[in-house]
């Protein structure tokens, strides 16, 4: 394909990747014509329909799906040009993109992203925050180096490059009726008004793979697409909700809300996971960084400890 036939195919991708000519328009910051029209000029050129228009969305056509699997191995090879571009360099300058589900957060920045840049402070990080499905795609489609999910489904194209048990536990005011228990179950959580997060997580994924193995159907009073809304419902006595340990670690360390195992087999095994696109050569800079993160992350050291 020719640079101008590279440079249209971008237009293709966003296009498919966000389900609409006009979602990606708007991702694009263009108008929606615009994004058409590049479609169509390269449809043009390869003499070839490439999308498929639903009222739903588009899809692409086999020639398009072609042509998008090209534009994918061009940008995978544009990655790891840069990375050996980084790697001459050396640490001094550079960026890394990393995805993360929200409870990470705060522990990122506290930990890992301060210490790397203390010693690497040339090197810029990207840190963008999303759902598990949404984590997975951008680390699968090279939109991201390194991804850190809660409770992620199997993937060929991905690979966990850390992994640390995190299991499902009921997060409560210190002042709660089960403040004092050792362990609970979902029956008992039903007495309780109770927060959860949005379809799109892996916990809210995990509870309903809970809800089944027990065979109980919970009832939000609260839901979001926020764990900090789901704290704020617990610190302020509204009720519980359900989140492994690390998405609270501040909080517990605050005394602000408390932690209750849940006896249940989906919550017991749950799992975080630091993950790549597997054959991906990272960066140094990215590797060093994953590095970081599983020396300075609560959960990864008790793993290694345990």
């Amino acid at each position: 394909m020719s640079a101008y036939q590279d440079s249209r195919a971008h237009y293709l991708y966003e296009a498919v990747s966000c389900g609409s000519v006009r979602a990606a328009a708007e991702k694009l910051g263009i108008v929606p014509s615009a994004v058409s029209r590049q479609i169509t000029l390269l449809e043009e050129s390869l003499g070839v329909a490439l999308l498929e228009r639903h009222r739903s969305g588009v899809v692409p056509t086999q020639a398009g799906q072609l042509i998008l699997d090209y534009y994918r191995q061009h940008i995978a090879h544009r990655h790891d040009m840069l990375a050996k571009m980084d790697a001459l360099r050396g640490l001094h300058s550079g960026s890394i993109s990393v995805v993360s589900g929200e409870g990470f957060a705060q522990e990122l920045i506290d930990g890992p992203i301060r210490q790397f840049r203390q010693q690497h402070p040339g090197v810029s990080i990207a840190l963008e925050i999303y759902g598990t499905n949404e984590i997975m795609r951008r680390v699968r489609e090279d939109e991201a180096e390194i991804g850190l999910v809660y409770y992620p489904p199997a993937d060929s194209h991905i690979t966990a490059r850390g992994s640390a048990s995190q299991p499902m536990q009921a997060i409560i005011h210190p002042q709660h009726p089960l403040a004092g228990a050792s362990q609970t179950s979902l029956q008992e959580l039903t007495q309780w008004p109770i927060a959860l997060l949005q379809g799109v997580y892996g916990i809210r994924q995990l509870v309903e793979a809970a809800e089944q193995a027990d065979r109980i159907r919970l009832s939000p009073a609260l839901t979001s697409n926020l764990i900090s809304v789901l704290i704020s419902f617990v610190s302020t006595g509204q009720g519980l909700t359900l989140l492994p340990r690390c998405a609270v670690v501040a909080e517990l360390a605050q005394g602000r809300v408390k932690a209750i195992p849940v006896s249940n087999p989906a919550f017991e095994h749950a799992q975080m996971q630091l993950v790549t696109r597997t054959g991906r050569h990272l960066s140094p800079a990215a590797n060093r960084f994953l590095q970081y993160c599983v020396q300075g992350m609560q959960a990864f050291q008790a793993q290694i400890n345990a």
